[in-house]
């Protein structure tokens, strides 16, 4: 077969041509990068920063009343933990530490990393030591991840290697790691695992009475479907001692597809009361959260459970639609998790609606003591960097 003519484009021709090319790119790159719809809020930083998490110092006299923040950032090929500091209660921050970690050194991958502070003693590290911990190694070759953790006695300053939760004996990855301490004051991991050759992925925890050793590591959420996909475990302890895990479960491609379940537990270790896969949480009218949940917990007047705040990267309708509120919604929930959830704004709104590892993806929520004020650290996609913004609303009676 001939080839085809070519046809000779006049020059006006081509300059437009090639004018409406370069706006279309700009157009997608402003679609995929999130530029016109920034997160509302204050920038918690003006570059990348990752995988938000937020504490209040309690157990540390010097300290106690402060916010530290922390996100996932690269400098080069360097993953890093940045550690920031408010001083007037989530108002402003300022960057006080940097976790550097030679493992997350040279392009070898850093992600998902998670700040806590220790209610109690354990082992010889004292109440209100900060830990740091995250996923480390994903981008090596023959990879073999690791769950690392540091630890800080300078309220963030300063950080030096603590242990290593888990490592992986495959090229399976070991991600998002969380703390709780359980009912017998034993520092808990809680990890997401896919070196399991049966279980595309699985929910884990290790525990620790030194913070040093790890040991038996198990399975706290796993589905006799090898596809499923239960991850992002965040755990919080309620006024009446009862253990609360928020977590997605990702599964084959359907309405419910990574859609957001809790279960509790009697003494934050042994997670295997309720059904197998736990419950969805939903509002009354049906809403539920897909996507990346985390959870947190503050006291309530007159109420030993105390109160409850879930978000998800996003929210639909009962039909499976998204839901309008989605990006600038929190839930309540006064009841432990049963029952119905209660919609109320949320401190940072995220208009984008791309699906990926930055709009409001795992967001950080921090309820003031008493619980009548909530502080959302969101990200969002501006100008193709992924950055946190931070603001803080009342919470809204019932």
């Amino acid at each position: 077969m001939s080839a085809r003519p070519r046809t000779l484009l006049h020059p006006l021709q081509l300059a437009a041509l090639v004018a409406g090319l370069i706006a279309l790119l700009a157009a997608l790159l402003t679609a995929q990068s999130g530029t016109a719809d920034a997160a509302t809020g204050t920038a918690l930083r003006n570059d990348t920063g990752l995988y938000p998490r937020a504490v209040r110092v309690a157990h540390n006299a010097g300290a106690n009343g402060r916010v530290l923040s922390s996100v996932v950032t690269f400098s080069g090929n360097n993953g890093l933990g940045a550690i920031y500091e408010s001083t007037d209660s989530g108002a402003s921050f300022r960057q006080v530490g940097t976790v550097t970690d030679p493992e997350a050194a040279g392009g070898q991958g850093l992600c998902c990393s998670t700040l806590f502070e220790l209610p109690q003693r354990v082992g010889e590290l004292p109440a209100g030591t900060l830990l740091w911990s995250a996923s480390v190694g994903q981008d090596e070759t023959n990879r073999r991840m690791a769950l690392r953790v540091f630890k800080s006695n300078d309220v963030g300053r300063t950080w030096s290697y603590l242990s290593t939760i888990a490592t992986a004996g495959s090229t399976g990855g070991l991600w998002e790691p969380e703390f709780s301490v359980d009912a017998t004051g034993r520092l808990v991991a809680h990890y997401s695992d896919e070196t399991d050759s049966a279980h595309s992925q699985k929910l884990m925890a290790a525990r620790t009475s030194n913070g040093v050793t790890w040991t038996g590591h198990r399975a706290t959420v796993i589905s006799p479907l090898a596809t499923d996909r239960p991850g992002m475990a965040v755990v919080r302890k309620l006024g009446n001692g009862t253990y609360f895990m928020s977590y997605e479960i990702c599964a084959a491609p359907g309405q419910y597809q990574c859609v957001v379940h809790y279960r509790t537990s009697a003494d934050g270790w042994d997670w295997t009361s309720g059904p197998f896969l736990g419950y969805r949480p939903e509002t009354a009218d049906g809403k539920y959260f897909k996507h990346a949940p985390t959870v947190a917990w503050a006291p309530e007047a007159g109420n030993p459970l105390g109160r409850l705040f879930l978000i998800g990267q996003v929210l639909y309708n009962k039909d499976g639609t998204r839901a309008a509120g989605s990006g600038r919604t929190v839930w309540v929930n006064s009841a432990g998790g049963s029952g119905t959830w209660r919609e109320i704004p949320a401190p940072v709104t995220v208009d984008s609606t791309v699906v990926d590892y930055c709009p409001n993806y795992s967001s950080a929520l921090l309820p003031s003591a008493d619980g009548n004020s909530l502080l959302e650290i969101a990200t969002d996609w501006v100008d193709g960097i992924c950055k946190p913004y931070f603001a803080t609303k009342p919470v809204p009676s019932s």
